[in-house]
């Protein structure tokens, strides 16, 4: 077994009934206070205090987020767009990415394609040029999501 996956595992094996009612917390309100985890858990505030200290010192808790509705700042489209780039293009489609504000996510996978891509944007006339600036270096093929039944959420804890 590879030492990080060793880790990884030996981290989620130490998290009792506990932390995982107060990740279940934070993940429905990242911003409750520690006296209000304090009551939900039956625990002190200091005790609650400690447990996520060590949530974050064993990279468990990797930080605390807001989350903004695309929708109310006028990105009405999300496009996920599979990438292949074109022979020894890999590298300069990855910068590309990167430095496009338009990609919210994107995750290097195997098979056929090397990226995925979400896209969030305002119109579909934004589409075009986006796909154009991959196209010098790249095949795509995209798809505009309707409706996302399964919002992102954070795996079994238990």
């Amino acid at each position: 077994m590879v030492a990080a996956e060793k880790s990884l595992r030996n981290k989620s094996e130490g998290l009792d009934a506990v932390d995982q009612a107060l990740i279940a917390l934070l993940s429905e309100n990242a911003r409750l206070p520690t006296a209000e985890l304090a009551r939900s858990v039956g625990l002190s505030a200091p005790s609650i205090a400690e447990r996520l200290r060590r949530l974050e010192e064993n990279g468990v808790v990797k930080g605390y987020r807001v989350e903004i509705d695309p929708k109310a700042l006028g990105y009405t489209l999300t496009a996920i767009v599979r990438i292949r780039p074109l022979p020894g293009q890999l590298h300069a489609v990855e910068k590309l990415l990167v430095e496009s504000p338009e990609v919210v996510e994107c995750d290097k996978v195997t098979g056929e394609d090397c990226y995925v891509a979400r896209y969030l944007l305002r119109s579909i006339e934004e589409l075009d040029p986006i796909l154009e600036r991959i196209a010098q270096r790249a095949q795509t093929s995209t798809s505009i999501v309707k409706t996302s039944p399964v919002k992102r959420r954070l795996p079994p804890t238990g």
